[in-house]
């Protein structure tokens, strides 16, 4: 019966593409008033019957468009809107024609409140906004799903979102924060149905935006924008799950809408490795950091809840809020084997073995204040307060061997460790602004509070082989305290030399940062059995600080398509330590350096983008690698400072080109970095042949340089009322070229990579959906030391993910990855096949649904993995999350607009384009 079913879907689908006609409309979008070209337009073809988009378009720079698709259908609807402006529609034939010159009407003020546009895309300046209604989704889809249907957006397996290739570093919920700065809280748990538009923006803080600065253009801003008439109501989730060899989780989640005030609550936990908030959907289920195709470190038992307050009150105040309570338990088993290349040509392996058992409890506190006292000038004060309890046990073997395959050493550890720290950071910003010309004073103060407190019991034994044996044992307790005080000030002017066109700014930083570490140390009086004995070679007492000043200036002009600007800084820093137990090894260090650089961005339409930048910047090497002392802690590495050590200089150069083609729904990006760093500090080791005991200081060389690049080209075809097909294209390389010593002997070495990868997504609307995507990995690492030998490195990752829908009710769902590294050592597993799937089956109404999750089904979850530096390569594996089936329950609930199924409207537009 279900073949015939079947092959009967087949015939009529057959038969249904057989009827549809090609179309192709052209025209031009002008104003009625005084016939401007209208730029960013969207035009889209809708079918009369039910409201369904079947292809979608926007305007170019001479207001032209090209709307191009297939439909079944003899007429179809026309539909122009542009921001500002009445829609226009028409009922036309379908059939290649061009309409001519189609003229928008003047929006008035009451119709820019009435009047919604049903475009699929809208183009607001310098932000895309997408109707959520216009792109298809599974009817339980959450905001992450949607995502992954946008053009231009990629989500990967950890939740980490790009659009057109830059990073997403915020997600908001009508402007405001939803949870926390974890963007998969609000992509994982926020469905669809809620959401109306997505708008999409470069990345600006509060005060860039009030003032109209332009941003860098790096990152990436999602806001989800939820209707007014239905932002007052309730709407969370819960779910629960139960499985074999003890596994569990539990989530929840609930959230308030009344206007301008929200309320949010959160609970989650679980032993499954999921440190964030889970509700039982495949792929997803394994929390906001997910480890749901294996690998990973140690077991985690964690429970997090959370508590958002955001509010407005009246015009001016504006108040938003979080907390968080976390608690876990690692434990983890960690196994290595690495071999060490010297420079007369031989190595030495040392194996190891590590055990580990962490707890821990953290409290994570925020309160943001936004003050606008008018439209000229505005206050905005962040306040954070983290405070963290830790416990660690941590037990470590290892023996290592001369080229000889003889035992030259070993040692073996155990230490128990408490850490208790509390942070407070405080950034008040103020903005005013005068006259309309765009000119701006704003002053930033900050004021950072880090105090922690340590208690350390550390057993050891290490034993030295050779003509001259040795033993060392260790018994020790120690204490300590470290507080770090930082205070901080920014003031900016900006001069309008042009009219909102060409700015000069002028700027002042400067912060203080004091810090002062006492760690005690006692060995084991045997005596008094007790631990009295004052150790002054592994305590320290210091007072450091470290002051900076920096004027700087900066030119930029910004109009509709291009923005450029010059900036230079000279940097004044002064680091100065006082060590109250080694008064030798003080410390005073005064840095003066320019740093500079240039930026250019081109906006060649509202598509495509262009941006490249220069910057000249200068690093100051750090107190552990400045301070002559000799820190013994280790006695298998021995590691001391070089207070002559020249800061760093790197130039680098950074460039992007964007562009998405909405005719034809095809996606590009591309990017360049490079970097270019003389005087770069660099770790100095000399390695005794008979003891391989690491003697460690620090160097400054010339010649490093890092490039690494990388592209994506995406396609997207869809059919009316079938499904589509989206195919991508991406590669990524890089070339790294590292100076290092071995042996006091310097060398370089260059490591060049390439992983270029390709991925499918086909959808059959409502029925199947399939993610097949297989990615290489090609790694080669060169020496310029004849005693090195060249090594290559090559892994191959093949991913499926399907999705089917078939009977309605039921959802099945599964991930197989295989992972294959042929280069692993021998006794580390080279390759794996990892398969999760769920089964879910929806009730109460699709409130609810039961399913079952099987993790890992052929068991064989495994994250052995190799390492090569430029003089070692090491092999390790360590604890992993073990096969277990779970049954779960989720359920969820909502009310916004006082009956959340009247959120929908009665006519549902798709995007079938």
């Amino acid at each position: 019966m279900k073949k015939v079913l079947l092959l009967i879907c087949l015939i009529f689908t057959c038969i249904t593409y057989s009827q549809t006609k090609e179309f192709k409309i052209t025209g031009t979008i002008t104003s009625l008033e005084d016939n401007e070209l209208l730029e960013s337009a969207t035009v889209h073809a809708e079918r009369l019957k039910d409201s369904s988009i079947i292809s979608y378009t926007i305007t170019d720079a001479k207001g032209y468009f090209n709307v191009e698709g297939k439909t079944a259908d003899s007429q179809i609807k026309l539909v122009v809107s542009y921001i500002g402006y009445k829609p226009y529609t028409k009922i036309i034939n379908t059939k290649n024609q061009h309409v001519g010159n189609l003229n928008l009407e003047l929006a008035n003020a009451l119709d820019a409140v009435v009047i919604r546009s049903s475009a699929p895309i809208t183009i607001k300046k310098d932000t895309v906004e997408f109707n959520v209604k216009s792109f298809k989704t599974k009817k339980d889809a959450n905001v992450e799903d949607l995502l992954k249907k946008l053009p231009g957006v990629e989500v990967d397996d950890e939740g980490a979102i790009t659009v057109n290739g830059k990073s997403v570093n915020k997600i908001l919920v009508n402007g405001k924060p939803f949870f926390g700065n974890d963007p998969t809280i609000t992509t994982r748990n926020l469905t669809k149905d809620i959401i109306e538009k997505i708008q999409i923006s470069d990345t600006k803080t509060n005060a860039q935006a009030f003032a109209g600065e332009d941003s860098d253009g790096e990152n990436k801003t999602i806001n989800l924008t939820i209707k007014k008439e239905n932002n007052k109501g309730y709407f969370g989730k819960t779910a629960a799950g139960i499985g074999t060899d003890g596994r569990y989780e539990y989530a929840g989640m609930a959230t308030r809408f009344k206007g301008s005030e929200r309320i949010g609550l959160l609970a989650g936990g679980n032993n499954i490795n999921s440190p964030g908030f889970s509700f039982g959907n495949q792929r997803m289920q394994f929390g906001g950091n997910n480890r749901s195709f294996g690998g990973g470190q140690g077991i985690v038992t964690s429970n997090n809840y959370g508590l958002n307050y955001i509010n407005a009150f009246g015009k001016m105040f504006e108040l938003s809020s979080d907390y968080f309570y976390k608690n876990s338990e690692s434990d983890n088993k960690t196994t290595s084997n690495r071999e060490t290349f010297l420079a007369d040509g031989t190595s030495f392996f040392t194996n190891s073995y590590n055990t580990s058992f962490n707890e821990s409890d953290s409290h994570d506190a925020s309160v943001d204040f936004e003050i606008e006292i008018d439209s000229t000038f505005r206050i905005d004060i962040e306040s954070d307060f983290n405070a963290d309890i830790n416990k660690n046990t941590y037990t470590s073997n290892s023996e290592s061997f001369n080229n000889s395959n003889t035992l030259t050493n070993d040692s073996n550890s155990n230490s128990i460790a408490d850490s208790n720290s509390k942070k407070f950071n405080n950034e008040v910003n103020l903005t005013k602004m005068f006259g309309s010309r765009g000119a701006f004073l704003r002053v930033e103060l900050t004021a950072n509070i880090d105090k922690s407190e340590t208690e350390d019991l550390v057993k050891s034994e290490t034993n030295i082989y050779g003509d001259n044996p040795n033993q060392i044992l260790r018994d020790q307790y120690s204490d300590g305290n470290t507080d770090k005080t930082e205070i901080g000030s920014e003031v900016t002017y900006r001069f309008p030399i042009i009219s909102r066109l060409l700015y000069f700014d002028v700027g002042y930083e400067y912060s203080n940062t004091k810090t002062t570490k006492i760690r005690s140390t006692y060995n084991l009086d045997q005596n008094t059995n007790d631990y009295t004995d004052f150790s002054n070679l592994l305590s320290t007492d210091f007072e450091y600080q470290d002051n900076v000043k920096k004027p700087r200036a900066k030119l930029s002009f910004r109009n509709e398509k291009w923005s450029t600007s010059a900036d230079i800084a000279y940097v004044n820093r002064t680091l100065k330590n006082t060590d109250f137990l080694r008064p030798e090894t003080n410390l005073e260090r005064e840095f003066n350096n320019l740093e500079y650089g240039l930026g250019f961005r081109f906006r060649k339409n509202r598509t495509s983008s262009y941006r490249l930048k220069y910057n000249f910047r200068n690093g100051t090497p750090s107190l552990y690698q400045l301070q002559p002392f000799r820190d013994e802690s280790n006695p298998l590495n021995i590691v001391t400072g070089n207070p002559e050590l020249d800061p760093t200089k790197t130039h680098s150069i950074r460039f992007g080109v964007s562009n998405f083609n909405w005719q034809d729904r095809t996606g590009f990006w591309a990017f360049g970095n490079a970097s270019f760093t003389n005087d770069r500090v660099i770790a100095n080791t000399i390695i005794d042949q008979n003891t391989l005991i690491r003697e460690t200081s620090y160097a400054n060389v010339d010649g490093f340089y890092s490039i690494q690049g990388g592209g994506s080209y995406s396609v997207t075809k869809k059919w009316e009322d079938f499904g589509s097909l989206k195919s991508e294209f991406t590669v990524f390389g890089n070339l790294n070229k590292n100076i290092n010593f071995n042996n006091g002997v310097q060398y370089s070495s260059k490591a060049t990579s390439i992983s270029p990868r390709i991925g499918f997504d086909f959808m059959w609307d409502d029925v199947f959906e399939i993610r097949p995507s297989y990615a290489v990995s090609f790694n080669r690492n060169t020496y310029d030391i004849d005693s090195f030998s060249d090594k290559n490195f090559t892994s191959h990752d093949v991913l499926i993910s399907t999705s089917t829908f078939l009977p309605k009710k039921l959802e099945w769902r599964n991930d197989v990855k295989f992972n294959y590294n042929p280069n692993i050592a021998d006794g580390f597993q080279k390759s794996a096949w990892f398969w999760n799937a769920t089964l879910r089956y929806s009730i109460l109404k699709d409130q609810g649904a039961v399913g079952i999750k099987v993790y890992d089904i052929l068991n064989q979850n495994t994250n052995a993995r190799r390492v090569a530096t430029e003089d070692y390569i090491q092999d390790s594996s360590s604890t992993v999350l073990q096969q277990y089936a779970m049954l779960t329950f989720t359920w969820k609930f909502n009310s916004l607009g006082g009956e959340g199924k009247k959120f929908e409207p009665s006519r549902k537009r798709r995007y079938r384009g």
